[in-house]
């Protein structure tokens, strides 16, 4: 019996050591494995707060301008400024809402927002109210922001950015068509035009900006209708950025009035600056993007639109007209 107590008692020891030799490893490798997730939380939590200060750095360093020329625009001035809301606190941005000729509240809801100087002149021009606006800026580059547009912060700044480059003198973001709640015609028209490739050019998409370098070479904006399309004619097609950047949100009309009244204003606007017809290579364009019944349709309006635009523009030429544009897109600003 003591011998057999003996051989049980020296069983038991043997498995607790052999536990033992078997817990001691997974114990020192949950320990392992423990000290690592400790020690990449803390490298983490250091790079996040280094990224952090980084990026508050750069921020309190970027410097930079946004014009915004405004001619009865209470009725969408509130969500443009919202979408800059965070650049208005960032010591180094100046935000300039320059009103011209406004009979509305535009000017009292810009001044609702922090970081917003507000400017007026009685003279409905947005090129005096772009003059206007460069004579109180003093930072560069500038950003010349239609009152209508949208633009997320992080797109100013690579704008911003982009004209640090060697060579770059003027930039803007890309942008982004918005017809909801437009009529058939209205979208069938912006679909055609956005199957229509274009060199890189500044105007038609809501804002363009310049460095200081620009700027001297483009001086004081003339009394023109279409100035991004001016502007985009002072310099070479390397001396100009589209950057990799959120698209700015351009509405559209939402009738065929309202578009037409565009179309109006931009067809005088190119004729006023002589600029050649750019028909046939468009029509090329236009022909080539089409793959079905729908495209054909789209192209079908394009091209009945944009005749119905240049008539009503030739029938206005030499005499005195105002600065048509759409109003239905100006409507419901809450969205």
């Amino acid at each position: 019996m003591g011998t057999s107590g003996d051989v049980r008692a020296a069983h038991a020891a043997t498995d607790i050591d052999v536990q033992s030799a078997i817990a001691a490893p997974e114990l020192s490798a949950r320990s392992a494995i423990a000290a690592r997730e400790h020690s990449v939380r803390g490298a983490v939590a250091e790079r996040e707060h280094h990224l952090r200060s980084t990026v508050a750095a750069r921020e309190h360093d970027v410097r930079g301008a946004i014009i915004i020329p405004a001619h009865d625009e209470s009725a969408v001035i509130g969500r443009t400024l919202r979408a800059l809301a965070p650049l208005g606190a960032m010591p180094g941005i100046e935000i300039v809402v320059a009103c011209n000729g406004c009979r509305d509240d535009t000017a009292a809801i810009a001044r609702g927002y922090p970081g917003v100087r507000v400017i007026e002149t009685e003279r409905p021009s947005k090129t005096a109210a772009l003059n206007l606006g460069d004579s109180v800026a003093t930072a560069w580059p500038r950003l010349y922001l239609d009152a209508d547009i949208e633009i997320a912060p992080s797109a100013v700044l690579a704008v911003f950015a982009a004209l640090d480059e060697p060579g770059v003198l003027a930039a803007r973001a890309p942008f982004a068509y918005d017809t909801a709640g437009a009529s058939l015609p209205v979208r069938a028209y912006y679909r055609a035009r956005s199957r229509i490739p274009v060199a890189v050019r500044l105007w038609g998409a809501g804002g363009y900006a310049m460095n200081e370098a620009g700027h001297r070479r483009v001086g004081e904006f003339p009394d023109v209708t279409a100035d991004d399309a001016w502007v985009d004619e002072q310099f070479a097609g390397g001396e100009k950025r589209i950057v990799a950047a959120s698209a700015a949100r351009v509405r559209t009309p939402r009738d065929t009035a309202g578009l037409l009244a565009v179309l109006t204003r931009q067809r005088r606007g190119v004729t006023e600056l002589g600029g050649s017809s750019e028909a046939a290579s468009r029509g090329t364009a236009l022909l080539a993007g089409i793959r079905g019944p729908r495209s054909a349709a789209d192209a079908a309006w394009y091209v009945l639109l944009t005749l119905i635009g240049r008539r009503r523009s030739a029938r206005q030429s030499g005499r005195a007209s105002g600065w048509e544009r759409d109003a239905s897109s100006r409507v419901a600003a809450a969205t």
